[in-house]
C-alpha cells in the first residue's frame, strides 16, 4: 500500500495504472522491425515493446527473409515493418528497389497484418562503419559485411523513431 498526503492510500496496480498506463497503450501496439534489404543478405533490426530502444537482431541470408519475417511477425507481435528505401545522391531510386518493390509486395500477401512504411536509407552503411570504427573495433570485424547491415537496419529504425515522437 502506497499513501500520499492528504489522498486515499493507493494499491500497487492502481499505482502502476496511473503511472504508465500510456506506457502498456504502446506495448499492446508491439514492436517495429526494420531491414536493410540487400540482394546477397539483409539486416534486421527491432525496438523494445514500448518503441523505445532500437536493437539489431541478425543478418539474414535474402533468400530466407520471407519465412524469417514471417516467423518474427508471429513471435513478437510486430506491427510495422520499416524498409529502407536506398536512394542515389540526386534521390533518384538505388538499382535494388526493383527487387524490394517486389519483396514488399510477396511480404503483404505473408502478414497482411503488419503495417509496411518505407524510410531514406541514404548513408546507413557509411554511418555503420563510422560506428565501429569510432567504437574502436578492428579492421578484421569491420570487414564483416554481415554486421554493416545489422548495424545499417538499427540506424535506420532508429532514424524512423526519431520521426515518430
Amino acid at each position: 500500500m502506497i499513501f500520499c498526503k492528504d489522498t486515499a492510500p493507493f494499491n500497487s496496480p492502481q499505482l502502476f495504472g496511473l503511472l504508465f498506463g500510456n506506457a502498456l497503450f504502446l506495448q499492446s501496439m508491439g514492436p517495429i522491425a526494420a531491414i536493410d534489404f540487400g540482394t546477397k543478405r539483409t539486416g534486421v533490426a527491432i525496438t523494445d515493446p514500448l518503441r523505445i530502444v532500437a536493437s539489431g537482431l541478425e543478418t539474414v541470408p535474402t533468400q530466407e527473409l520471407l519465412p524469417y519475417l514471417q516467423q518474427l511477425c508471429s513471435s513478437e507481435s510486430v506491427s510495422i515493418l520499416v524498409v529502407g528505401e536506398p536512394k542515389q545522391k540526386l534521390g533518384n531510386a538505388s538499382a535494388v528497389e526493383e527487387d524490394i518493390l517486389k519483396f514488399i509486395e510477396q511480404f503483404a500477401q505473408l502478414c497482411p497484418e503488419v503495417t509496411i512504411h518505407r524510410f531514406d536509407e541514404r548513408f546507413t552503411s557509411k554511418l555503420a562503419m563510422r560506428s565501429l570504427i569510432d567504437a574502436g573495433v578492428g579492421k578484421k570485424k569491420r570487414q564483416n559485411k554481415a554486421l554493416i547491415d545489422q548495424i545499417s537496419a538499427t540506424i535506420i529504425l532508429q532514424d524512423y523513431l526519431k520521426t515518430q515522437s
